[in-house]
């Protein structure tokens, strides 16, 4: 935060000549890590131009890791840490010395007849993610030396030379016989049939991180390994490597085809990623971890690959691949055996399974023919149907595969961002921003309706706001379009994201009013203390009758985002017998559809007359119901969307990446006295320091906890955990105080209780060898107190201890994970929802264990205290972090990795 140029050492008196009153000087520099993500340092340096000696006469300079520096940071300035390395220079005064000299770059960099000097091994431990933010120090060695003093510029560079870090190949998988696609299966009780005793196998080699634009290309490989036996033993069989010599880019699919195998084996193939360097005379090699398992079972004679004939709406792709249909239009097909199974006219085959990219397998009989008429894609774009053939000895064979495209879906017919205007600027309308149909913009309606900060896009967007005055008990704020903005008597579906503040009374999102009430209504009610998607039978004043479709889990937290969505879908008949509701909360279905007709004969669909209503609905004819709160990226589509593409619009994308809100951040290089500010604009309370154990040290900006009883804690939650989100902690471990600690000992960076235990939490564990590891969990209770369900993610290397790190654990609610049935491992099912776990800018995979315990898809919500410092677990509560923290922040929205090094490790002021 200077320009120009700044001095270090002592400014003084000497030899006759006046630099200043003998003032001491030090020079700052900090780094963010972003450009090294993803980067193995192979060497190291650090360049400073000096403008300016004091004499001709060269003068020693340290070069020294500091702790970090704000605007906080006072004279001597922050710890110092490590020599980096030294020098001994002088430049700057040109001509007034002989020789010349002139003004030139200092280099520091590790020299081998210097064990004390690190910066190579330093900036490697920042790349990785070990250290937060790199601070250098420039100082005279000696400060009370004014011949010493010298002048820096503010152009200091970190120049390093690199390697890529390999990543875990993905589209690992295997060619079972002549397909263009390939398929690997989880499980070794129903392994991929291969119809080749040689079959291809297949994998993608990646870097760690996407390489930057400009920087050099990858020297990768892909190396494979398959074994054979059963679960009880396996033993390799083969591997090889690709390319068979040099070496690949980024991205580059690798195939390789087996040596043969015998007729009857399981396998199973898994794969990682190599990447090579070379520098100075010397070369190495990285690896990243194997995949997961592909189970393979070798059987020639089982069931080739089927005949695929489409039916109508779709057409098989080609040179030219067209769309048809759309998500949630079948279509029909015919299967047929393999022509090479067929003898006589006659067949073994039995029955066929099928399954789509994003959809369970379903299996139909027959043997010369099977016609299937319910394909339906639930996404449009490119879709891949894969179907195999059973025989007669229940074999099932090989995959064949017809690839077709589907139309997407008709859009919005109207959509509000409620980012028209700011508060403050007397603006009363919202745009409708959808490109369907005709256009119905919102009208604000009374002072009690404006603009809010608090936008679910993060900054700079608005949302809308109504009735949320704390001094003020008028609650009349609404806006409204002039016309019905959908058909209610057609299937439709309503969706909005919703920050509730009151729980007392009901609170409407969203309706469709008639003349005395609403043909649907999306609110929170008191009553459930849940949200509810209803319809009522009838525009009637009196006695209305109400069909509800309620959220699985209540009460929902106040104060927090949540997605909403409503689908009322009359099947594309005119049928009312088959009408259905469905709520939708965070993307997830509440319940099952509820049949309408089936709870009440009177149940008529009917068109709503009035203007779709933002925050109040009408019933008995008066208008009431009025939401507290903020409203926020309000769509409706004339036509019920599916489940997956309700879950598409809960992640919301913006720019081709989940947008996310910045909800709380407890600032503790901000803070003094007892409590940890929050400084976010949403609510979130202070944290309050526990009596004993916890205290704020000004001098280093930190929240500095014992280890024995420190913590601090405030009411929370603060985010919608049904949801995603994303927490972020900026903590150091004290090495010392931890050591004392048992093998097994976890602290809790942060978490949120619920009960005994922590619904989230971000941790660190002591191992065995005396190194710790960070962790991110989830769990989920019953109303008993006991845990139903637990998820975790662990960082692969021992955690830094000393210095500052970003640990950064990531909710992401949308993402899909397959979860096999214990008692029949053939069976899976896919769930919603896995953990992801950052330390600094780096994901991480845990130890190469082939275990993934990231999928969580329990509805938890936890309540009571969030803490730092002090968590939950095991039913009872502790397990105290001795270190400090300067930050902990959470954010609504799953944090993709270049999200998290824009936001999370954003480059320094300084």
């Amino acid at each position: 935060m200077f320009d120009g140029d700044k001095g270090v050492g002592k400014c003084g008196n000497a030899d006759g000549y006046y630099c200043g009153d003998g003032y001491v000087d030090r020079m700052y520099f900090e780094f963010a890590p972003t450009k090294l993500a993803g980067k193995h340092v192979l060497d190291a340096t650090f360049r400073a131009h000096e403008t300016w000696s004091f004499n001709c006469e060269p003068h020693w300079l340290d070069l020294v890791r500091t702790d970090n520096i704000s605007e906080g940071t006072r004279w001597p300035g922050p710890k110092q840490l490590d020599l980096m390395g030294d020098q001994n220079v002088a430049a700057g005064r040109g001509k007034l010395c002989s020789p010349d000299q002139p003004d030139k770059w200092i280099e520091f960099n590790d020299s081998a007849k210097e064990s004390d000097e690190n910066l190579t091994g330093t900036v490697r431990s920042f790349a990785n993610g070990k250290i937060s933010r790199l601070t250098l120090m420039l100082r005279a060695k000696d400060e009370s030396d004014t011949r010493a003093w010298k002048r820096f510029d503010d152009s200091a560079e970190l120049q390093v030379k690199f390697a890529y870090k390999p990543g875990v190949p993905t589209d690992v998988s295997i060619f079972p016989g002549d397909s263009a696609t390939t398929y690997c299966e989880k499980s070794s009780t129903d392994p991929l049939i291969v119809t080749r005793k040689d079959p291809m196998m297949q994998a993608r080699i990646q870097t760690l991180v996407q390489p930057h634009k400009g920087e050099p290309a990858a020297a990768l490989q892909a190396e494979y390994v398959v074994e054979r036996g059963d679960d009880a033993a396996w033993h390799q069989v083969w591997t090889d490597h690709m390319p068979d010599t040099g070496w690949h880019g980024d991205g580059t699919p690798e195939k390789t085809r087996i040596s043969e195998r015998a007729e009857g084996g399981l396998y199973r193939y898994r794969a990682r990623t190599q990447s090579h360097w070379s520098y100075d005379g010397k070369s190495g090699d990285l690896w990243s971890p194997y995949s997961s398992w592909c189970y393979f079972k070798v059987d020639s004679s089982a069931p080739k690959a089927p005949r695929i004939t489409a039916g109508s709406p779709y057409t098989e792709c080609g040179t030219v691949c067209e769309g048809k249909g759309g998500p949630g239009v079948p279509g029909a097909f015919t299967f047929q055996p393999n022509t090479a199974d067929v003898k006589g006219g006659h067949t073994d085959v039995t029955a066929y399974e099928w399954k789509l990219l994003s959809t369970p397998a379903r299996q139909v009989t027959g043997g010369i023919k099977a016609d299937v008429k319910d394909v339906t894609p639930p996404l449009s774009g490119t879709q891949v149907l894969s179907v195999r053939a059973k025989d007669v000895y229940k074999r099932w064979g090989a995959y064949a595969e017809f690839t077709f495209k589907v139309t997407p879906a008709a859009g919005a017919v109207g959509r509000w961002h409620f980012d028209d205007a700011a508060p403050g600027s007397q603006a009363t309308v919202a745009k409708d921003t959808a490109t369907e149909g005709t256009r119905h913009d919102a009208t604000l309606y009374t002072t009690h309706a404006g603009w809010s900060t608090l936008g679910r896009r993060g900054e700079p967007d608005y949302s809308l706001y109504l009735n949320d005055s704390s001094t003020d008990a008028t609650r009349d704020g609404y806006a409204a379009t002039s016309a019905p903005a959908v058909n209610t008597k057609d299937s439709f579906t309503a969706s909005a994201w919703v920050y509730l503040t009151d729980a007392s009374q009901n609170h409407v999102v969203l309706s469709a009013p008639g003349t005395n009430a609403s043909a649907f209504t999306l609110y929170y009610s008191p009553s459930y203390k849940k949200w509810v998607f209803n319809r009522t039978a009838a525009d009637v004043k009196d006695n209305p009758v109400y069909f509800r479709s309620v959220a699985d889990a209540g009460p929902p937290p106040l104060n927090v985002w949540t997605h909403l969505a409503a689908v009322f879908d009359t099947k594309g008949d005119a049928d009312k017998t088959n009408d259905t509701i469905q709520l939708f909360v965070n993307g997830r279905p509440q319940g099952k559809p509820v049949v309408l007709n089936d709870l009440s004969t009177s149940y008529q669909p009917w068109t709503s007359s009035a203007g779709l209503q933002f925050g109040r609905s009408r019933v008995g004819g008066d208008w009431g119901e009025n939401f507290r709160g903020r409203i926020d990226e309000v769509s409706v589509w004339q036509y019920a969307l599916s489940p997956e593409q309700i879950a598409q619009e809960a992640q919301l994308m913006q720019d081709d990446a989940v947008a996310n809100e910045l909800v709380a951040d407890w600032d503790a290089s901000s803070s003094t006295g007892t409590q940890v500010k929050e400084i976010s604009p949403y609510p979130a309370p202070a944290l309050a320091l526990s009596s004993t154990g916890a205290v704020l040290d000004e001098d280093n900006n930190t929240l500095v906890l014992d280890g024995t009883s420190g913590y601090a804690s405030a009411a929370g939650p603060v985010t919608d955990e049904t949801g995603s989100f994303t927490v972020s902690a900026h903590v150091r471990l004290d090495a010392d105080k931890l050591a004392s600690k048992p093998v097994g000992y976890q602290a809790q960076v942060a978490g949120q209780a619920i009960g005994d235990e922590s619904s989230w939490a971000l941790w660190v564990v002591k191992s065995a060898a005396g190194t710790y590891q960070w962790k991110f969990t989830r769990t989920a209770v019953g109303p008993d107190g006991k845990v139903t369900q637990s998820a975790e993610v662990a960082a692969g290397d021992p955690a830094e201890v000393n210095t500052g790190v970003d640990v950064t654990g990531v909710f992401d609610a949308q993402e899909t994970w397959q979860q096999t049935d214990p008692a029949d491992s053939s069976k899976a099912e896919d769930h919603m929802g896995r953990l992801h776990l950052y330390v600094g800018g780096l994901e991480q995979h845990g130890e190469d264990k082939g275990e993934d315990k990231s999928g969580f898809s329990a509805i938890q919500q936890g309540t009571g205290a969030l803490s730092a410092g002090r968590g939950a677990a095991g039913g009872s509560t502790g397990y105290y972090l001795p270190g400090s923290l300067e930050s902990l922040r959470v954010w609504t929205g799953a944090m993709s990795a270049d999200q998290i090094r824009s936001q999370v490790l954003d480059t320094p002021a300084a």
